[in-house]
C-alpha cells in the first residue's frame, strides 16, 4: 500500500471539510482507500459522525428541481399559485421525504402539477401518484382518468390504496374518481417550499 506524503495533511482536511468522503479523497489523490484510512488516523484527524456525515451527503446532494432566478409575470403568479396550494392541501411535517399534495379535485391537482414543472422545473421522472379509492373495481378506470388529467404515466402510479368503509355509496357520489397523493421524491424542494410558505405568511 503506497503511503500518502505528510504534505498532503492540509489538502486531505480541507476536502474533507468541505464535505469530501474518504473514497472521493482518494481519488481526487490517487491513492488507495486504505492509505486515506492509515493516514487519517496516524495524523488524528477527526472523522464526521453519522449524523453529521448524512447531513453533508445530503447538502452536497445536486438539487432535481431549477428555479429560474427570474420569472415571468405569469410564473410569478403561477408560484404564488401553487404555494396557497400546497399551505392549504400539502403534507407539511419535517419527516415527509418530500412533497404530497393530496386532493380528489383534478384541476387543482393539475395547477398544483403546473406549478412543479413550470416554476420549479422538476424532473419528471420523480412524480409518483397513489390513488385512494373506495371501490377495487373502479381502479383501472380511475388510474386511466388521473393519468390523462395529469398527464403522467401509469407506470407513474404506486400501488393503489383501496379503502374499506361501510358508506361507499356515498363516498362513490363524492369522489366517483377517487383522491390522489401527487408525489415528488425531493426534500430540498418540500424545504423550498416550506420557505416560500413562511414568507407568505409574512
Amino acid at each position: 500500500m503506497a503511503t500518502i506524503p505528510s504534505q498532503y495533511k492540509a489538502k486531505i482536511i480541507e476536502l474533507y471539510n468541505l464535505g469530501h468522503c474518504m473514497r472521493q479523497i482518494s481519488e481526487e489523490l490517487g491513492y488507495s482507500l486504505n492509505a486515506v484510512y492509515y493516514f487519517m488516523r496516524k495524523h488524528n484527524i477527526a472523522r464526521r459522525d453519522l449524523v453529521t456525515s448524512a447531513k453533508f451527503r445530503f447538502d452536497h446532494k445536486p438539487l432535481s428541481y431549477n428555479v429560474p432566478t427570474e420569472l415571468s409575470p405569469e410564473q410569478e403568479r403561477l408560484k404564488l399559485l401553487g404555494i396557497t396550494l400546497y399551505w392549504a392541501e400539502g403534507y407539511k411535517t419535517e419527516k415527509s421525504s418530500g412533497i404530497d399534495f393530496a386532493n380528489s379535485d383534478a384541476a387543482m391537482q393539475a395547477l398544483f402539477l403546473r406549478f412543479l414543472r413550470e416554476v420549479c422545473q422538476i424532473d419528471e421522472t420523480r412524480i409518483t401518484v397513489l390513488l385512494y379509492s373506495h371501490n377495487l373495481k373502479n381502479v383501472p378506470a380511475q388510474i386511466r382518468y388521473w393519468s390523462r388529467q395529469l398527464n403522467v404515466p401509469q407506470e407513474n402510479f404506486s400501488k393503489p390504496y383501496i379503502a374499506k368503509s361501510v358508506s361507499g355509496l356515498e363516498k362513490k357520489s363524492k369522489m366517483p374518481y377517487g383522491l390522489v397523493h401527487l408525489r415528488y421524491a425531493d426534500k430540498k424542494l418540500l424545504w423550498q417550499i416550506l420557505d416560500w410558505i413562511e414568507e407568505l405568511k409574512q
